[in-house]
């Protein structure tokens, strides 16, 4: 049994989605590991990670503007607003994603269907850097 973690940085440009499979799949082809898992895992609370279309851009534009639609900005319920309008609304999206996916490596890749890929979804109007941690576990 072989495992290793490796962390990267995707840096944003605010709001949007930031495809990162080919990375993932770097740190995976680098291990080596044949059979086993992946675990993307990111390190923060108004940023999620999620396994969406990568095909069809417009795909991720109409996700982007659901969850505008669903957690809106200075809505006046909203207490925790000290780092802006666009703060409580992110911690509320990154809950409804996931900070992780874990994906089934087989014969070396991950079992990713054809029209899947792993994205950074960035919660924030402003530009951040986004700590990503990959584990890779398995023989």
């Amino acid at each position: 049994m072989t495992a290793i973690t490796e962390t990267f940085t995707v840096h944003s440009r605010g709001k949007g989605t930031y495809e990162i499979t080919d990375r993932v799949d770097a740190i995976l082809q680098k291990s080596g590991i044949q059979t086993g898992m992946v675990t993307v895992f990111i390190q923060h609370t108004s940023a999620s990670l999620i396994i969406y279309e990568n095909a069809d851009p417009s795909a991720r534009v109409d996700l982007e503007g659901y969850f505008e639609r669903l957690v809106p900005e200075n809505a006046p319920y909203f207490i925790h607003t000290q780092e802006g309008a666009d703060d409580m609304p992110s911690h509320i999206k990154m809950v409804l994603t996931r900070t992780s996916e874990v994906i089934p490596v087989a014969r070396g890749r991950m079992t990713l269907g054809t029209w899947q890929g792993i994205f950074v979804f960035e919660h924030r109007k402003a530009s951040h850097h986004r700590v990503v941690s990959v584990s890779v576990v398995g023989v």
